[in-house]
């Protein structure tokens, strides 16, 4: 938050949502390791008004030492804006921003009519038609921003998208694989050199709400014009790493991983779907192997043992790559059926 009490007055007041004088309380919210998040609540409006209120950190908050612009707040501010004109009702509306203080507001909410996907998945109630339905809509967004240079313009962030994602995910991970390193760091290189669409960047579904419209798409902060492959690789890791979250509901998890895979590439048109399929596949081993050795683990991954499954399968597909999602699918299967 900002560092006083009157440092968040200002920033409201500066985004024209509270009147000078005016009595608020401030409740802080779970979130992410990137951000402080508050919900606004206005007592004296009539209706009650509440809201959102974001800040981006510039050290995250994760046991490493990770760090990251917090421009990438005004950044997630206009990714929101590009996604809601798109796929309107996508994404939470903006109220206001304060680019100055590095936050702005947004719709809250209500948590019972928009559950987090996460904790769906958590609880058993996963769905295939979600995933259908979440790769439909960031395909949406892809096409809509393909090959459009005043959106690479407008997102150029590669400074951003670097620190935030690149580094701690890819290099990182390098850093503790050296037989795999040079595979990483081609691969990232590859991604941060491929300008094709406009990326959300951390498409986890801790940020996607289930709402009876569709999904609701939170927290672009590490929004950047670049490849495609990283969104649809982002989301197709955590179905991965779920089966070893909740193994009970494997082969449910993995029913979402081939209704993400199939309903997103039936819908590319940019490009042909097996080029950005083969990307993926080659991108998605490396963010599979990052979630257990890079800066941001995997919270839920805490046997050393299902760690050793991910390591092995990772560093497989590293070593060796496919061209097919569905070998990795397989491959993954397998190691946690002994095979």
């Amino acid at each position: 938050m900002p560092d006083t009490q009157q440092g968040l007055r200002t920033a409201l007041e500066h985004m024209g949502l509270l009147r000078p004088g005016e009595a608020y309380s401030a409740e802080t919210l779970a979130g992410g390791v990137s951000s402080d998040i508050l919900r606004i609540d206005l007592p004296d409006r009539s209706p009650r008004l509440s809201f959102c209120f974001k800040r981006a950190l510039a050290k995250l908050k994760v046991a490493a030492d990770w760090r990251a612009p917090v421009e990438r707040n005004h950044a997630e501010v206009e990714w929101l804006r590009v996604a809601d004109a798109l796929v309107p009702g996508s994404v939470p509306r903006i109220l206001g921003e304060d680019a100055q203080a590095g936050a702005f507001a947004m719709e809250y909410l209500e948590p019972a009519a928009h559950p987090v996907w996460k904790n769906a998945l958590r609880d058993g109630d996963i769905q295939t038609e979600t995933a259908a339905a979440v790769a439909r809509v960031i395909a949406a967004i892809h096409a809509g921003t393909a090959c459009r240079p005043e959106i690479a313009q407008r997102f150029a962030n590669d400074h951003i998208f670097q620190p935030i994602r690149l580094e701690p995910y890819l290099l990182a991970t390098a850093a503790r694989h050296p037989d795999c390193a040079a595979r990483l760091h081609e691969i990232a290189a590859t991604t941060a050199g491929t300008k094709l669409a406009l990326v959300h960047g951390d498409l986890s579904p801790k940020n996607i709400l289930v709402a009876a419209q569709g999904p609701i798409l939170l927290d672009a902060e590490c929004a950047w014009y670049g490849d495609p492959a990283f969104d649809l690789a982002f989301c197709l890791n955590h179905m991965l790493l779920k089966c070893l979250w909740r193994p009970q509901w494997r082969e449910r998890y993995l029913a979402c991983y081939d209704a993400l895979a199939a309903t997103y590439l039936a819908r590319v048109s940019w490009e042909a779907p097996a080029a950005i399929e083969a990307r993926v596949v080659q991108l998605l081993p490396g963010l599979f192997l990052g979630r257990v050795d890079g800066k941001s683990p995997a919270e839920y991954l805490n046997d050393e043992r299902g760690k050793e499954q991910v390591r092995r399968v990772a560093r497989a597909f590293l070593l060796r790559p496919a061209d097919r999602l569905a070998s990795l699918r397989d491959a993954w299967n397998c190691e946690l059926n002994g095979a």
